[in-house]
């Protein structure tokens, strides 16, 4: 249909054939108008008993019954047009007719009108759905949507180049997917949670600039913005740097464009916080992890709407009010929210306490003056200070948070996000980058009560061994920075990089402080060390996730939407009735045995 969408007059009174599904019928007595439909749109035939044969077949046919046709091209009659389609001023004569293949009775609506069919009813019967106009554009979008990023790595001089999907269990994060060995019992092979040693070692092969399009495989839990079990990035990476923030200026036009060239959406930063630290040249914020998680309560902000988290610990340091004797206090400023209804604050109350408050404290700003149930519990001094700190105007409320100060963040971060979804802030029109930087290289794990990695084990720790050899106390390494970075787009952690650890030196030490001995490290990673004694470069890369960046930029919620196959919510794949039982043939060959739960 493509080419007679582009060149419709050069078809006008010639012989042509087209083939499709049937999108629909309509029988008008003495003639029968069929549109037949494929991937790039719909033509209009035209059935006359004068073609008896065609005629016939006509009259039995029903949507989603698959045609040829052959007949010359016309113009449609003035009246008849249909402006609403590429091809709506033309139609095809059918003067032959021929049916390809019938469609029992559709389980499933596969046109964008009409009643929705359920997500999983779609799934199941993907192949169908995947026939709506929407899903047919959507899949060509993301066709053009990799295009677009190869061209630009290719014009970047990156080299692509694919690595195995049988390979090596590592600690990445989450858990691994593993693959039994036929031929060696007992081991296992892992399918790659990202291509993390292998990139570092093209490092060392003398690859200066590679990239892919890389599956990854991960046994997470699934939820709307994260696939299960696999999924794409573009892994990068880049011989001869030492500073992230080279890989940060090499990729982030790419960003930039997706969304302006590719999305056709306008770049924004609405928070004024973010806006001290863009870099003098730059137009992305660099956002120190730190500061994302006082001002926004997560590390990865959306800056399409400020509402910042603002601190008054100090405020409260000498209160009477009991509930904000508390480490931290800070408040939310929510503009235009002193309308929302007594059951709307306490949706959002209930939403706090679920996230681990006590509750929600608030002063609403009216044209009588402020209203709240804690005012009476405060000073003047406290309650002008509020005001003044807040910035609060009438009609506007400010929402409260006091506990620990890990907690405080939490709640009033996740609330900052829901009072967004409230207000109407997040304008999808809009794009909102930033780089979250300077992550902690360990974390301090409260269920094991012991140290662990902050992310992952192969970035470089800012300070190299110096760093480490200073870090004596627990609170020394928590202390302790890795030259590590995300990527963030309206919320979204889009990709992690960092300046990888290439000193096996330094790789033996950041595991030595966990506890681990220099026998596990080889164990785990021998083959990456013993490249590393080679002479490796210093190296830096990322991985966007691609398919939560495509989610983003066409404005979808549902990141299972925006794929052509994915597994529903609890990791099934319910057309093709997978994970499923193998035969014990199978399990033998394996060398494996299905113990039974008790």
């Amino acid at each position: 249909m493509r080419v007679l969408t582009d060149k419709l007059s050069e078809f006008l009174g010639k012989d042509v054939e087209v083939a499709g599904w049937v999108n629909s019928r309509r029988d008008h007595g003495g003639l029968i108008f069929i549109d037949l439909r494929d991937s790039r749109g719909l033509i209009q035939l035209v059935v006359t008993p004068e073609t008896e044969g065609a005629f016939k077949l006509a009259e039995g046919v029903r949507d989603e019954f698959v045609l040829k046709a052959t007949g010359k091209m016309r113009e449609r009659d003035p009246e008849l047009v249909n402006p609403n389609i590429p091809t709506g001023k033309i139609e095809l004569v059918v003067e032959k007719l021929t049916l390809l293949n019938r469609c029992e009775p559709l389980p499933v609506n596969t046109h964008d009108d009409g009643v929705a069919s359920s997500e999983e009813m779609r799934l199941k019967y993907r192949y169908l759905d995947l026939r709506r106009p929407s899903m047919q554009k959507r899949l060509a979008r993301r066709s053009e949507f990799y295009r677009f990023i190869r061209n630009y790595m290719y014009d970047r001089g990156f080299t692509e180049i694919t690595t195995p999907i049988l390979a090596n269990s590592s600690p990445e994060g989450a858990r691994d997917f593993l693959v039994p060995s036929r031929l060696h019992p007992g081991k296992f092979y892992a399918l790659p949670q990202a291509p993390q040693q292998f990139k570092q070692l093209l490092m060392v092969g003398g690859v200066e600039k590679y990239f892919q399009i890389a599956p990854c495989f991960r046994d997470e839990d699934p939820r709307a913005d994260r696939l299960y079990g696999d999924f794409y990035q573009l892994d990068f990476e880049m011989a001869f740097v030492d500073d992230g923030e080279v890989v940060r200026r090499e990729i982030q036009p790419l960003y930039e464009k997706l969304a302006t060239e590719f999305a056709g959406k306008k770049l924004v930063c609405k928070s004024e916080v973010a806006k001290k630290y863009i870099p003098e040249g730059e137009t992305v914020p660099r956002l120190p992890f730190t500061v994302a998680m006082e001002n926004y309560g997560v590390d990865k902000p959306d800056l399409r709407y400020g509402m910042e988290l603002i601190e008054l610990t100090d405020v409260f340091s000498e209160t009477d009010f009991k509930v904000f004797k508390q480490p931290c206090v800070k408040a939310l400023c929510v503009k235009g929210a002193a309308s929302l209804t007594r059951r709307e604050i306490d949706e959002f109350t209930e939403q706090a306490r679920k996230l681990g408050a006590g509750g929600l404290a608030y002063i609403l700003y009216t044209a009588e003056g402020e209203k709240s149930p804690i005012l009476k519990f405060m000073s003047e001094a406290e309650i002008k200070a509020v005001r003044e700190r807040t910035g609060a105007k009438e009609g506007d409320a400010v929402f409260f948070g006091a506990d620990e100060r890990a907690r405080v963040n939490k709640v009033l971060g996740q609330l900052r996000i829901a009072f967004a979804d409230h207000m109407g802030l997040k304008d999808n029109s809009e794009v909102a980058l930033t780089w979250v930087v300077d992550f902690p290289f360990y974390e301090w794990d409260e269920k094991n009560k012991k140290l662990d990695f902050g992310h992952n084990p192969f970035s470089m720790p800012k300070g190299g061994m110096e760093a480490l050899l200073k870090a004596e106390s627990t609170e020394d390494k928590l202390a302790i920075v890795a030259d590590q970075y995300d990527m963030v787009m309206n919320g979204y952690e889009v990709a992690s990089g960092a300046v990888r650890n290439y000193n096996p030196e330094i790789m033996y030490k950041v595991f030595n402080i966990l506890g681990y001995n220099n026998d596990y490290v080889e164990a785990r990673f021998g083959g990456m060390l013993s490249a590393f004694k080679f002479g490796a470069p210093p190296h830096a890369g990322a991985a966007p996730g691609l398919d939560r960046i495509f989610m983003v930029l066409e404005d979808e919620e549902n990141i299972r939407d925006i794929v052509a196959f994915p597994k529903n919510g609890n990791g099934v794949d319910l057309m093709m009735n997978s994970p499923s039982e193998v035969d014990q043939v199978q399990l033998d060959e394996a060398h494996l045995a299905i113990v039974p739960e008790e």
